[in-house]
């Protein structure tokens, strides 16, 4: 499968299967589609504009790629089961189910997850929970602990423990424990910063962008915004780090779709790595994003990539999360198939040591996989998540990006249709044109070329 597209000057033609990315010209670019359905004949009579010998030539050069495995590449083979082992690999902990600010969009609701009350997780729960990992992951060695709310630093006592029997139990069972932690940053000290910096191997730290989109859809307490509040901490964290391990991570709804101008703000305040999700909500609420407001944000997306490979010439490069994708290795095919793991490898635990597929199904009762004490309980729930691969999703079946996004997020699917394997259309629309810009980009470096000297013949393969 092929996928051609133009984009910032640049005419472009993605093989999906070996990830190999071509810059072509024009005349390759126009006999793609007919390539291989139709004769060179053909080709030539539905494309007069052409002279015969650029077209031969232009045929000659997909061949030969072709031939080298380079385009046309066939899908992986699908027969069997895919070869995953029932194994844990990383669980999220709710260690606080609890708040201290107020955000518009909280899938949480305010970080209780519909509970009547806050709670808090114990370090007898946390310790089971590390337990519990070991023990279910079998011979894999490098496992992962998400420290998540609520705020988690609502609950430094129990993260501090967790990370420090985690420490000892890693050394007796032979594995390495990889931890991170997501705050909000209003209680983040120099202190905190020291102890996160010497024990976490990334920090998660949330901010939407300019003040006026931080302070209209994360509000503190009292009702008021919480951008002058929380950025000189979060500046002082993401700088301890060396700008290293960590990644500001913000949320864009109706009320940004001129959200590149969020990144770019993050990124003069010298923030290097930078990540803005879409936001998941219902029809009912005003900053949901809707169909209708697709240009705009492909629009958006192309904005950000233009500008940042602009800075990255004049020195002043960062990342976004979403344009960085692996083309010449990464997972194999049946771990792009399959997805993130949730439900199977990854797991989120609750104050009391319930299981969930994963940190957005929690407090859905349905969702209840099992407990720390008893395991995954519900089988038939565990086949439903081992099910929610490409191959069962007939909307990903014939898609360009089904290795790229393993057919989206299972919550944000279900949350939009009821169903975990009709994935989240305006979430496909998005991530499409974040791959066509990381592709775009990564040829745009390869080539080493500013935007002003784009080539229109030649077709160079990067």
């Amino acid at each position: 499968m092929v996928h051609a597209y133009q984009m910032n000057g640049y005419r472009i033609a993605l093989d999906v299967n070996s990830g190999a990315i071509h810059v072509v010209d024009e005349p390759v670019f126009r006999l793609l589609p007919l390539y291989p359905d139709h004769s060179l004949d053909e080709a030539t009579r539905l494309l007069p504009e052409f002279s015969g010998e650029d077209l031969r030539e232009a045929w000659e050069e997909i061949g030969q790629l072709a031939e080298n495995g380079l385009m046309f590449t066939p899908d992986p083979p699908e027969e069997g089961p895919f070869d995953r082992q029932p194994i844990v690999k990383a669980l999220c902990l709710h260690v606080a189910h609890a708040c201290n600010l107020r955000c518009r969009y909280c899938f949480a609701g305010d970080g209780e997850y519909g509970a009547r009350s806050p709670a808090l997780m114990s370090l007898e729960t946390g310790k089971k929970a590390i337990d519990y990992l070991i023990r279910d992951s079998g011979s894999r060695r490098n496992l992962e602990v998400d420290f998540f709310g609520g705020e988690p630093t609502l609950n430094m006592e129990t993260v501090k423990g967790v990370v420090a029997y985690g420490r000892e139990q890693e050394k007796l069972h032979r594995k390495n424990i990889r931890f991170t932690l997501t705050t909000n940053g209003v209680l983040l000290t120099e202190e905190l910063d020291d102890y996160l910096f010497e024990n976490m191997q990334n920090l998660v730290l949330s901010l939407d962008g300019r003040p006026a989109v931080q302070d209209r859809m994360r509000k503190n307490l009292s009702g008021g915004g919480s951008y002058d509040q929380i950025m000189p901490n979060l500046l002082r964290a993401a700088r301890r780090r060396g700008n290293r391990g960590y990644y500001v991570r913000g949320t864009f709804t109706r009320e940004n779709l001129d959200f590149a101008a969020d990144a770019l703000h993050l990124a003069d305040l010298g923030f290097t790595q930078i990540s803005l999700e879409p936001v998941v909500a219902g029809p009912a609420e005003n900053y949901a994003l809707r169909e209708e407001d697709l240009p705009a944000l492909l629009t958006e997306y192309e904005k950000l990539a233009v500008a940042m490979l602009r800075r990255e010439r004049q020195g002043r490069g960062f990342n976004f999360f979403h344009f960085m994708i692996d083309l010449a290795g990464g997972p194999c095919a049946a771990k792009r198939a399959a997805g993130c793991g949730a439900g199977t490898e990854y797991l989120a635990v609750t104050p009391q040591g319930d299981l969930y597929p994963c940190h957005q199904f929690v407090g859905q009762e349905c969702f209840r996989l099992g407990n720390l004490e008893q395991g995954v309980a519900n089988q038939e729930l565990y086949r439903r998540f081992d099910a929610c691969n490409i191959r069962n999703k007939p909307a990903c079946r014939g898609c360009w990006a089904k290795y790229y996004c393993s057919g989206g997020c299972a919550a944000n699917a279900f949350h939009q249709s009821g169903d975990l394997l009709t994935p989240y259309a305006v979430g496909c629309a998005l991530q499409k044109k974040r791959l066509e810009c990381a592709v775009m980009m990564k040829a745009a470096k390869e080539m080493q070329m500013p935007e002003s000297d784009i080539p229109v013949n030649g077709g160079n393969h990067c």
